[in-house]
């Protein structure tokens, strides 16, 4: 009784052990891997750090608006007076002289205020500076989706990547099973003196080849997933492994088709092209503007004490500021920034021109890849006759074993190659459907 208590403890020890590592580890879609990359990856991290940096930036420009405000004070004391009078002394009486009388003022003084000055015309350079830092806003939420593109693409490649490498372990497995069917009849032969021991040792080989294959495929996959763990941000100290997804049935990519000018219109790229021109020419206004005369009001309150006796008085006051020496070089400027504004439009024709290009080749692409697909189906179906009819020669004695183990191989290079060609399809079909936005 005691020896079957202990059983049965060590046996519910070890299953509850399983089920927690069971739960300990979290199988990730790639819904879910995209979206886990979307939350941790560090581009993304840094992409939304850029994104509040502008907004304070923004809210930072937005206070120009307001008065400034400063307030200043200085207490000193000096080694002697900072004034000092000599009064002569005048008696009306004929022949007597005084000497002087002398008076020092200022050796201790102390002095403040508070001042407030309200720009009233600074050439705009406050509205272009606020329209500036609102385009930085929108151009790092346009870095933002673009990162999240990229990330989104990375992932999918991946992903698939693990896919085919265990699509290809499928492979293995059925030219392994293929491989000891084939060593069966090696052997009967064998024992009937129609096959020789070398023809033996060749299957033996093959085995080991697939064996061989097998461990770097593994290891690629192990690989794989810890680049994909770390994509996503998952820590590598805790288990991670995708769904179990098979390559499956490709569509034709006909459904996602749309003109390259439309899309190129749509992405992010295009917007961000556009924010760079506005921002050229806000900064030509921006120039201008140094070059224009500022006006202010402000208002202030004073206090010193210099004399001993406590003074304080308000005040208003206008600033108008003129830079006449700087029109000269100001106009060389402004000349300057609309150079830099042309510059500006004739990279976004090109660059718009190039992704259309771009959009245009990862279609054509797109289409080779679901070829190369159609063409290893075919392969496959050819390449699984082959072997099939090497293997009955082969039982009538008509073919060598060469001939068979050839034909297994070109069957598994098929097998493969199809692998690789869907997967190839799934990343291509992928980056099109990003760089269109659909």
């Amino acid at each position: 009784m005691k020896r079957n208590f202990w059983i049965l403890c060590l046996a519910a020890t070890v299953v509850a052990g399983a089920a927690g590592t069971a739960r300990a580890q979290t199988v990730y879609t790639l819904e879910a891997c995209r979206a886990a990359a979307i939350r941790h990856n560090t581009k993304m991290e840094n992409g939304r750090l850029e994104v509040d940096a502008a907004l304070q930036t923004r809210r930072e420009a937005f206070t120009h608006y307001f008065p400034t405000v400063s307030a200043a004070g200085t207490a000193f004391t000096a080694s002697h007076d900072m004034l000092r009078l000599s009064v002569p002394i005048e008696l009306p009486i004929p022949g007597l002289q005084l000497p002087p009388l002398g008076i020092g003022m200022m050796k201790h003084g102390l002095m403040g205020g508070v001042t407030a000055v309200q720009p009233v015309f600074a050439g705009r350079q406050v509205a272009v500076g606020n329209r500036l830092a609102r385009i930085g806003e929108e151009a790092a939420g346009l870095k933002l989706r673009l990162s999240a593109r990229e990330v989104a693409e990375t992932v999918e490649r991946y992903y698939w990547r693990i896919v085919a490498l265990r699509g290809k372990l499928q492979t293995l497995d059925a030219a392994d099973k293929q491989a000891s069917r084939i060593r069966s009849d090696v052997e009967v032969a064998v024992r009937a003196g129609i096959a020789t021991r070398n023809d033996l040792l060749r299957v033996e080989l093959r085995q080991q080849e697939l064996a061989s294959d097998r461990l770097k495929v593994e290891n690629g996959i192990r690989v794989s997933r810890l680049l994909l763990a770390q994509y996503v941000g998952v820590p590598l100290s805790e288990p991670f492994d995708i769904a179990d997804e098979a390559l499956g049935a490709v569509e034709e990519p006909e459904r996602w088709y749309t003109e390259a000018a439309e899309a190129a219109a749509a992405r992010p790229e295009t917007q961000l092209l556009d924010r760079q021109v506005e921002a050229s020419r806000q900064q030509i206004r921006m120039t201008r503007g140094k070059n224009m005369p500022t006006v202010g009001l402000g208002a202030g309150y004073m206090y010193h004490d210099l004399t001993g006796q406590d003074n304080d008085f308000g005040m208003l006051f206008a600033s108008v500021s003129v830079p006449i020496t700087g029109w000269w070089g100001g106009s060389h400027a402004v000349r300057r920034e609309q150079i830099k504004r042309r510059q500006a439009e004739n990279e976004q024709r090109q660059a718009v021109e190039l992704m259309e290009v771009e959009i245009s080749q990862c279609w054509n692409e797109l289409q080779e890849a679901y070829a190369q697909v159609r063409l290893a189906e075919r392969s496959i179906e050819s390449a699984s006759e082959n072997l099939r009819l090497n293997e009955d020669f082969f039982r009538a004695g008509t073919v060598s074993l060469s001939d068979v183990l050839e034909a297994q191989t070109l069957l598994q290079q098929s097998r493969d190659s199809l692998t690789e060609a869907t997967t190839d399809y799934r990343v291509k079909l992928s980056k099109y459907r990003l760089l269109t936005q659909r």
